[in-house]
């Protein structure tokens, strides 16, 4: 391998008017650009006190980003020095217009003089110092250069002023021919609208190694952090290439090309870079200079490793699960069982797409505790609670258990998993039915300030638990009939998580579930028909289920039962009890639909069993209400209307508007069945409490734009007030009923036969 780091770091180079200086081990070589900075020291250090303090504070906070950062055009650099201090920006362009415009004498005589910033007793510089470890690397690439490079490089000099100076040219011409007015709206519209394009952001030509490393960490940060401000994958992938081009063993390089790839779902790619790292690790002795002799070994278990993490996350779980035993033998020989306790994790991790299993979850979570593991073991008791509470644990011990997990988070400044079990007690809290507690929760993780430190406009909160939470809450203001708040949580989410980042899923298959229900509620069945298959291509399971519904909405009765039959004996094989229940109460009611009522009895009951056994309040109290329309088809109206005391509070408290508006209609129905047998003026205090009932419903079916349950609660309406002698009542309700009933027919299904 002599041969190759020879050619790669001996032999001084000349691309695209870049002279790299990269001889005898320095990393680093001069450029135009490089040499702009150097005159912007220079000028810097002869304004000295002339400086205001606040200027003097600007330009310091300016050089940092400047020195570390890939090579920019003269305008935008110019442009960077001006909004510090223009009088130094204009000192710099005059100072470099000799220098291009001089002879070669000029850029010797610079590089000269710029030793004598090291020299006296109080130096300008300090030679330990970030500017002055830039002044040295600058000045001995210099002179390691032979003088055809020297020559070179005072061509790509002129060549780079003299690009400027055209675009500047450019820009007067215009000024000339457009009005002043017209000129500044226009300015001002590009500096505040128009980001900085991609060949502006990216890295143009070879970059030196202090460059790159800054490129590549602050790419992977905003790929972690705030991907929309990350280059796309294409242009990263560019770049990339770009630095691998003039450094082939560049690991870093190899595994931001590896997350750049997961980004668009490449299995070849990704796979193809992880591997590429890994090797380059061992092969630059990376990892044996900081871990002795272990770092060989140490590279070959976590490559296997992570290469389990990478089919796992494509669902190639037989790969895995061999990659995953590699790791363990090599961990296991090295006595490594930090490496072990990972291995363990993702065990778990591959066992649970076959089986349930606990036991290796607590083991995990007790070894990670032992071993100093704080981030291991929190992972741990978060998977341990999600389990838990598809098993119907109760959900204050899930709760006591993300508590613990909390302190671990809060005493090791865990940012990450704390936005983890935040966003885990909203989902909790929405499987078991209490809307406010989940809203509430969601709410705190919106408000929260990140414990981490990052860059000046990052922000923190484009992570999975942020989509995660900003679904549920546009969701929740979409049960609740606030459908334009919903849109702009949407259309947030779509500027946050664009369609190619790697959480846009989730966002997605929410938008098509809630214009799905707007549809489904407005009567418009081949619209919500249309959004079946987008809904089934983000989840099956959720898109059979909607395909079903809109069946059985159409009146395709047998359709939907087959339909139906196929997804429970599914989500029976795979435990997904909530989907179970949903699916038995939509079979229930095509029993009632059917006419079939005694059949629909023995259904609802397994429902209910299932709910109250998993602890699905909600769940629990929507089947409630579907038996105690049972009772009412049953003619036992009485017995229904007890039911519904017990039940109707948690719909009312944490239920969706559509659902409250079902709850009071079904109260009114069995109100009005019951008065049958009362007396006279009983009766009719009866039908009058019924009258406001169906008001109320109404109001909640407005809200959701529902018009066939409006339709239907008109028309119990009108005869309420027949029955009362409201005549004029009775025909302001039949004429509404009669305009629903043209816009939405009946397809011959009897308007009241079922309670949603």
């Amino acid at each position: 391998m002599a041969s190759v780091h020879e050619s790669l770091y001996f032999n001084p180079m000349m691309t695209n008017g870049v002279v790299h200086a990269n001889v005898f081990g320095i990393k680093d070589w001069v450029t135009p650009y490089k040499m702009a900075l150097l005159v912007l020291l220079s000028e810097l250090g002869r304004a000295g006190a002339q400086l205001g303090l606040l200027e003097r504070r600007r330009l310091n906070r300016l050089l940092l980003p400047l020195l570390q950062g890939p090579d920019m055009p003269l305008s935008r650099l110019r442009k960077a020095i001006e909004e510090s201090c223009p009088h130094l920006a204009s000192s710099v362009h005059i100072r470099l217009k000799l220098m291009a415009e001089g002879e070669l004498k000029d850029m010797e005589q610079f590089f000269d003089d710029l030793s004598d910033s090291f020299t006296g007793t109080e130096p300008e510089v300090h030679k330990t110092s970030v500017v002055g470890l830039f002044l040295r690397h600058m000045i001995l690439a210099y002179n390691k250069l032979s003088f055809s490079q020297v020559y070179k490089l005072y061509t790509a000099l002129q060549q780079y002023f003299q690009n400027d100076e055209k675009k500047n040219g450019i820009d007067e011409s215009d000024m000339e021919l457009t009005n002043t007015e017209e000129l500044e709206g226009k300015m001002e519209k590009e500096e505040l609208d128009v980001p900085l394009r991609e060949e502006e952001i990216s890295c143009s030509g070879p970059l030196s190694q202090k460059q790159a490393e800054y490129f590549l960490s602050q790419q992977a940060s905003l790929l972690k952090n705030d991907e929309t401000k990350a280059l796309t994958p294409a242009s990263l992938q560019k770049e990339l290439n770009n630095l691998l081009k003039f450094n082939p063993d560049f690991a870093e390089a190899h595994y931001l090309s590896y997350l750049n790839s997961l980004r668009v779902q490449d299995v070849f790619s990704s796979t193809h870079s992880l591997l590429h790292y890994f090797d380059r690790l061992i092969l630059t002795g990376a990892e044996s200079k900081s871990n002795g002799d272990e770092g060989y070994g140490r590279s070959l278990r976590y490559a296997a490793l992570n290469l389990a993490a990478l089919h796992c996350r494509f669902g190639h779980y037989q790969q895995a699960e061999l990659a995953l035993q590699e790791a363990i033998r090599i961990a296991q020989e090295s006595n490594d069982h930090v490496c072990l306790q990972h291995c363990l994790s993702w065990l778990y991790i591959l066992e649970q797409k076959i089986f349930d299993s606990c036991v290796l979850l607590e083991h995990s979570v007790n070894k990670s505790l032992h071993f100093g593991l704080p981030y291991l073991a929190s992972l741990g008791i978060q998977s341990l609670v999600q389990q838990r509470a598809f098993a119907g644990k109760a959900a204050n011990k899930l709760m006591d258990a993300l508590k613990d997990s909390d302190l671990l988070h809060w005493k090791h400044s865990l940012s990450e998993l704390i936005d983890i079990s935040i966003a885990q007690k909203t989902a909790i809290w929405r499987l078991y039915g209490r809307s406010t507690m989940a809203l509430q929760q969601a709410q705190t993780l919106l408000s929260m300030n990140s414990l981490e430190a990052v860059n000046v406009g990052v922000q923190q909160n484009n992570t999975e638990s942020f989509a995660v939470v900003l679904c549920h809450l546009a969701e929740l203001h979409a049960e609740q009939g606030y459908f334009a708040a919903a849109s702009e949580i949407l259309k947030h989410l779509k500027e946050r998580f664009p369609p190619n980042s790697q959480h846009a899923q989730l966002w997605m298959l929410f938008d098509q579930k809630i214009q799905f229900e707007r549809a489904m509620n407005d009567g418009r069945y081949h619209i919500a028909d249309s959004l079946v298959a987008g809904i089934t291509a983000l989840n099956s399971i959720e898109g059979i289920y909607r395909k079903a519904i809109v069946l059985k909405a159409q009146n395709q009765m047998s359709e939907a039962h087959k339909l139906l039959q196929k997804l429970l004996i599914h989500c029976q094989k795979i435990k997904n009890t909530e989907m179970v229940i949903s699916v038995l109460l939509s079979i229930a009611e095509l029993y009632w639909r059917s006419s079939c009522h005694t059949i629909a009895l023995p259904v609802l009951l397994q429902a209910l069993a299932l709910s109250r056994e998993y602890s699905l309040q909600y769940l629990a109290s929507e089947t409630v209400l579907n038996l105690a329309f049972s009772q009412l088809i049953l003619g036992i109206p009485e017995q229904a209307l007890n039911i519904l005391q017990t039940a109707i509070e948690p719909v009312l408290a944490h239920g969706a508007v559509l659902d409250k508006g079902c709850a009071m209609f079904l109260v009114a129905k069995c109100q009005v069945a019951s008065a049958a047998s009362y007396a006279p003026q009983k009766k009719i205090e009866a039908l009058e409490s019924a009258i406001l009932n169906l008001n109320e419903a109404k109001t909640y079916f407005d809200k959701v734009d529902c018009k066939e349950q409006l339709r239907d609660v008109l028309y119990f309406q009108a005869r309420l007030f027949h029955t009362l002698g409201k005549t004029q009542e009775r025909n302001k309700c039949a004429m509404l009923f009669r305009q629903l009933h043209q816009e939405l027919p009946a397809h011959g299904v009897p308007l009241i036969n079922a309670f949603k």
